[in-house]
């Protein structure tokens, strides 16, 4: 390499596996949308994952319960901590993946979320079973920073992202 010669990164695009894979280990998600008057809104999520849908149970007078409708298309961003112990020591910030849902809403106590998979069972406390399940099919890109790439790459924007299909 000559003197003022760009640097070469070996790019490794993520997989479908891959992200699938750190959606899986990961429970935790923003999920946004515009409500009825045009005004955007953003809310933490816990998830669970069965079957290439991700399932989130919710409080049935929460503005989620209210305001999401069957059909409607959201947003999700999962953050992916990175880096184990070194993230504890060092500003390492997680990777992400972001991506469009189409939403199925099962209204309060309508929904068995346990027939889905028992392992689905722990997002709901036993006190609370009759939550409103939201039901979210990923569409499309998976649009991602930082899977499936080492954490030197993560500051190297054209390596650490990708649009990775849904299926």
């Amino acid at each position: 390499m000559t003197h003022g010669e760009p640097t070469r990164v070996a790019i490794h695009h993520a997989s479908t596996g891959d992200v699938w894979a750190a959606i899986r280990k990961s429970s935790f998600a923003v999920l946004s949308h515009v409500t009825t008057s045009g005004e955007p809104r953003s809310s933490g999520v816990v998830y669970g994952v069965h079957d290439g849908r991700l399932y989130v149970a919710v409080a049935p007078n929460s503005w989620k319960a209210r305001r999401i409708r069957t059909g409607e298309l959201l947003a999700l961003t999962i953050p992916v901590r990175r880096g184990g112990l070194l993230s504890l020591l060092a500003p390492i910030p997680p990777a992400t993946i972001s991506f469009h849902a189409r939403a199925t809403v099962h209204p309060a106590g309508s929904f068995d979320i346990g027939s889905v998979s028992e392992s689905l069972e722990s997002l709901v406390a036993k006190d609370r079973r009759a939550a409103t399940v939201l039901e979210l099919m990923p569409e499309g890109i998976f649009l991602t920073y930082g899977i499936g790439v080492s954490l030197r790459q993560l500051a190297n924007p054209v390596a650490a992202q990708a649009h990775v299909p849904v299926a």
